[in-house]
């Protein structure tokens, strides 16, 4: 029979490894706290509408990438290839607006792309992003940019580039896209074959080639930022001169357009000057239209998304996780002894100790060992003995002491026990 294996770009994330996970997520929602942002989440799967609507029908996540099928009642669903569509849904909806003008939004999850497989980049992957929605002022578009800085800062990660560009809003798209087609026309088949696709469906895609020739071709081509509106160019200078104020460099980056059709004026990424894999950990900028293109009242917004495997495979080595202990490790010989040990099991669980019951029926120099091996502070002794005294012996592992209790006495000595179990963890020698 055929062994069973993790689908090809899934990862299992197992105990060791999910430490660092937990270690990032606390930091990184301790940190939204601070700045208010509430944690928001939404189904790992939505109507393809949505993203058909909200991404766009062009893009290479709609038509090449998307996990879409058809469930048994024959609904068109998608697995959720990125997180500001579902909240934007989960916005008008719930009609949130009518509660708070201004949501500052926060979630984390797990995304699916039909991607090839690398370094830092699964089919079943994680993002957190950070959602500003009801605004357009462009503080709000640097507030977002500062909280995405600060979570790298958090996490001592240095050589990172921020870079920035204006794409304008959909009207200033529609003439520079004509002078970019006109442009590109000419070198048609110098072109690479997605960008030869691109050239009718969504020109300004072209600029995001990878391809050197293309990229080559682009070095001439017209310049997004000569056919902006005054308002856009306005607010671009806005966002610039704040970024300044928080002593946040920048990179302004006139080929940088995101992947993603909702994005109107402000666009950005942060990338890693020392790569491993993927170069870009950070990716947003404002989506003014896609709520009312959703059916919402028109609501401003800006936004941004972190991908977590790569920012793990960066900020892996700057982590230094606090050393894990059991505060006791309980150790039981015969059949009333166990019993007995489930009920102080029971008891210190109820008190927020960190516990753990042996459950081999080995000798008790074999569980004693087990528990030096577990980091135990303290391992608990039930054997005939304490049974027919009605007590427990407690071990405390770095001195070797013992004491004996009542079972009743143990049972009112909370108080006692925290406070020698935080004795014994801040003894250097332990």
């Amino acid at each position: 029979m055929a062994k069973i294996q993790a689908i090809r770009g899934t990862k299992d994330i197992l105990p060791e490894e999910l430490q660092y996970w937990q270690f990032i997520h606390n930091k990184i929602s301790n940190l939204l706290e601070c700045a208010n942002y509430q944690e928001i989440r939404t189904p790992i799967f939505e109507s393809s509408d949505l993203y058909d609507r909200g991404i766009g029908r062009d893009t290479d996540i709609v038509n090449k990438e998307m996990y879409r099928f058809h469930d048994r009642s024959n609904r068109d669903i998608t697995l959720r290839p990125e997180g500001t569509a579902g909240i934007v849904r989960a916005f008008i909806e719930n009609k949130m607006n009518y509660h708070h003008s201004l949501q500052r939004l926060w979630y984390s999850g797990p995304m699916f792309r039909y991607e090839r497989p690398q370094s830092g980049r699964q089919r079943q992957f994680h993002q957190l992003g950070i959602e500003f929605l009801g605004s357009l002022d462009a503080r709000a578009d640097s507030e977002v940019i500062h909280l995405a800085i600060s979570i790298f800062n958090n996490l001592n990660l240095k050589d990172l580039k921020l870079d920035l560009n204006s794409i304008g809003k959909a009207e200033d798209r529609s003439i520079y896209q004509a002078k970019l087609q006109e442009y590109l026309k000419q070198y048609y088949d110098d072109l690479d074959p997605d960008s030869q696709k691109r050239l009718i469906s969504n020109p300004i895609r072209i600029l995001d080639s990878k391809n050197i020739n293309t990229q080559k071709i682009l070095a001439e081509a017209p310049k997004i930022s000569n056919f902006l509106s005054i308002s856009s160019q306005r607010h671009f200078d806005a966002v610039c001169n704040y970024l300044k104020l928080l002593d946040i460099p920048y990179n302004i980056n006139d080929k940088l357009v995101r992947g993603l059709d909702y994005y109107n004026d402000t666009a950005f990424e942060i990338k890693t000057l020392t790569s491993k894999g993927q170069d870009t950990v950070c990716g947003g900028g404002r989506y003014d239209s896609l709520v009312k293109q959703l059916g919402g009242v028109a609501t401003p917004a800006v936004g941004c998304a972190i991908g977590l495997e790569r920012l793990l495979l960066l900020a892996k080595e700057n982590i230094e996780l606090p050393s894990k202990y059991v505060d006791f490790y309980i150790a039981t010989q015969g059949k009333k002894a166990n019993e007995v040990g489930m009920k102080i099991m029971r008891f210190l669980h109820q008190k927020l100790f960190t516990i753990e019951i042996d459950v081999s029926s080995s000798n008790f120099g074999k569980q004693i060992k087990q528990a030096n091996k577990k980091r135990a502070v303290a391992c608990i002794i039930i054997g005939n003995q304490e049974v027919e005294q009605g007590t427990v012996t407690i071990k405390w592992m770095s001195n070797q002491q013992q004491e004996d209790m009542s079972i009743m006495q143990f049972e009112h000595s909370t108080s006692y026990l925290k406070k020698k179990i935080l004795f014994y963890k801040n003894l250097k020698s332990y």
